[in-house]
């Protein structure tokens, strides 16, 4: 799949989520690296590349999810596992309901988190 695709898979994806949120959220969906990712308020939290669809999400529901096979997230065999993410199992992935129930975890998540530094 090339990048574009990602980018209006993961649109796809999330536009009930999306439509759902509260005003004075907003959520932007940009290529990255050779995937796509959606930023809610400035803040990266979902991202679809090639090791699947990925969450940024707390502690207690990274949990619930491995129980249920999702895997840590991990660009390259041998790169830094990314320990706030999820790779959601093919089968949840698939469930658009429970699909839109985590992306919105992860989007409320990523709010608490501190705004990332503007650039200069």
């Amino acid at each position: 799949m090339m990048a574009g695709a990602y980018v209006e898979t993961l649109r796809g994806l999330l536009a009930p989520t999306i439509a759902a949120l509260p005003s004075g959220v907003s959520v932007e969906i940009k290529h990255f690296f050779s995937g796509a990712a959606a930023f809610a308020n400035r803040r990266i939290c979902i991202s679809l590349t090639t090791i699947g669809l990925a969450m940024k999400l707390p502690e207690d529901a990274r949990a619930r999810l491995m129980e249920e096979g999702a895997k840590p997230l991990r660009y390259f065999p041998k790169a830094p596992i990314k320990k706030h993410y999820a790779v959601l199992p093919e089968a949840l992935a698939g469930d658009p309901e429970r699909c839109r129930f985590w992306a919105r975890q992860s989007i409320d998540y990523a709010l608490t988190l501190p705004a990332p530094k503007r650039k200069k």
